[in-house]
């Protein structure tokens, strides 16, 4: 039998839930979902809460709707004052464009979050986790070919052993530990293949800028990866390295890209070449000092799925996957903003 939703406002659950709502209902929240098109503005805001609520407790979204009905003191504490049905909801998640989607659920976490000083430059730590489909994969044994016209497919993961569905690429700032970006495959994809996808999303969207560090841990290991990443992006790529790793031979793919020369400013351009080559090399003589900055999105990751649902999701289309990943990703965003961004405390919170 599920606990009913009685609001506790001296509980510290509660709280950080009224902290996570607040991302909704705020002025600046309003706007972007304006900005975004998902008008009326107040039913979108209801339908995201209600959302937000069922992961938080890791409940049915009918679940929750039958509670706000049951409970005046829910309601208000959710800023719901007409309560959608369950069939509104899931038709608001259908319709609207998958990017559209996750654009809104980047500008809200954009929108809430503190803007501080920017600092010359930047951390960010990079990577995946297996999205596994609530599927009983030991009743029938499921072919390749009985998949061919579904979105998900089998995967491996160290920690999941085979599973079919997606795999959640994610991206955060460190120390913050703030959402940047995040990237959905079916399966469970090379992480070497994945690099330049991530590095894409993240220079696209204006987030990374010359000389930040990029960490990764030994599944992005590729030697053209650490060329791709000083040469495209213009960025420290710290993929962590494996036993057989060979500075010599990493070096041999640093050769300086011919847009350099096509510059006026080619000389410039050079140094700046040069500087990331040695911050590479030095990040790379002192990785394993990296170790427990990257072992923190592995907590973010253990939250997500320990404690807001995402072990065993039940979707099954890679468009509801996406947009169900994405409000995953701003509720964590959210945890994260309202103060709960130790390692201590976001272990305490994955254990329940």
């Amino acid at each position: 039998m599920k606990s009913p939703l009685i609001v506790d406002r001296d509980d510290t659950k509660w709280l950080l839930l009224c902290s996570v709502l607040e991302l909704t209902t705020s002025r600046k929240a309003t706007l972007e979902m304006a900005k975004q098109r998902m008008t009326p503005v107040a039913n979108t805001g209801s339908i995201l809460r209600i959302i937000l609520i069922a992961l938080f407790f890791s409940s049915e979204i009918t679940y929750v709707i039958d509670e706000l009905q049951k409970r005046n003191e829910l309601r208000a504490f959710a800023h719901i004052s007409r309560i959608p049905s369950a069939d509104d909801v899931y038709r608001f998640i259908n319709r609207i464009d998958e990017k559209q989607f996750v654009s809104l659920i980047n500008a809200l976490l954009r929108a809430q979050s503190k803007k501080p000083q920017r600092r010359k430059h930047r951390t960010i730590i990079v990577d995946g986790s297996a999205v596994v489909l609530d599927l009983n994969i030991f009743k029938k044994r499921i072919k390749k070919s009985d998949l061919a016209e579904k979105d998900y497919t089998w995967g491996y993961s160290t920690t999941h052993g085979y599973y079919l569905g997606f795999k959640l690429t994610l991206a955060i700032d460190y120390p913050s530990l703030i959402p940047l970006a995040f990237l959905v495959h079916s399966g469970s994809p090379n992480d070497a293949r994945v690099f330049p996808e991530i590095m894409d999303e993240l220079k696209r969207r204006k987030i990374i800028r010359a000389e930040d560090t990029v960490v990764f841990d030994r599944g992005y290991y590729s030697y053209g990866n650490y060329a791709l990443g000083v040469r495209e992006y213009k960025v420290v790529p710290l993929i962590f390295p494996k036993k057989t790793f060979q500075a010599e031979k990493m070096m041999r793919q640093m050769n300086y890209p011919l847009t350099i020369f096509s510059h006026h400013e080619y000389r410039k351009r050079q140094e700046i070449y040069k500087s990331l080559i040695q911050k590479l090399q030095k990040a790379l003589r002192e990785w394993e000092e990296y170790l427990p900055i990257r072992s923190i999105i592995e907590d973010l990751f253990k939250v997500a799925k320990d404690a807001f649902a995402l072990r065993a999701l039940h979707r099954y289309s890679r468009m509801s996957v996406t947009k169900f990943v994405a409000m995953n990703v701003l509720l964590l965003g959210a945890v994260v903003l309202a103060g709960v961004n130790q390692k201590k405390e976001l272990q305490r919170l994955a254990e329940g």
